[in-house]
């Protein structure tokens, strides 16, 4: 059982881009946000705000070093301390750039979190960054709170390793464009505060 410190962990995913709104997976291509993810962006800064109901500035923000990540987190409202490699999302190889439709045309059935993907990352290794993520969050959390950037399944292999579940069980979980995850302990238990809870629709 954790020490329980009264601070929290939230996941911000970045808000839309192109190839989120039309279902294409993007790892390493580093694509901007549209100016309606801007918005989301900006929006979802105000939703952080609320829910940690704090003015003071969070203890680290670390982000996906990809583009689409970092201006998030601007837009939110927050200093980057650090881009961190491990953050990035899950590398979809070959599939880069496809949609789940797409792939199923000659791998039915296709999910990340059921099949592998070739020439990308596989769950072990997606789930071995998600846990260097945390442990060094686990370092970070009793100075403050921790705000991590990042993408939609990585952050939800993330919110899975939380609980110590299985990566792939990070289906279970939804993160939409812009939207915040709260991670934090009850009674020395890992538990999830909020989930996928979305940008203010100012």
């Amino acid at each position: 059982m954790a020490v329980e410190t009264g601070y929290a962990v939230y996941i911000l995913r970045h808000g839309e881009t192109q190839w989120s709104a039309s279902g294409q997976h993007t790892s390493v291509t580093d694509i901007p946000l549209t100016a309606n993810g801007e918005q989301q962006a900006r929006r979802a800064g105000l939703v952080m705000s609320t829910l940690r109901g704090s003015d003071v500035p969070p203890y680290r923000v670390l982000t996906s070093p990809r583009q689409r990540a970092v201006r998030t987190a601007e837009l939110a409202g927050f200093t980057v301390d650090e881009k961190v490699e491990e953050l990035a999302e899950w590398d979809y190889g070959d599939y880069e750039g496809l949609t789940t439709a797409k792939i199923r045309e000659t791998v039915p059935g296709w999910t990340v979190w059921t099949h592998p993907s070739p020439g990308g990352e596989e769950a072990k290794q997606v789930s071995d960054r998600a846990d260097a993520v945390l442990a060094r969050v686990k370092e970070l959390l009793p100075c403050g709170d921790v705000i991590l950037v990042g993408h939609g399944h990585f952050s939800r292999v993330l919110i899975a390793r939380w609980l110590d579940l299985p990566a792939t069980s990070g289906v279970h979980f939804g993160l939409d464009p812009a939207g915040t995850a709260v991670l934090d302990y009850e009674r020395g238990e890992p538990r999830i505060g909020r989930l996928n809870v979305p940008p203010l629709d100012v």
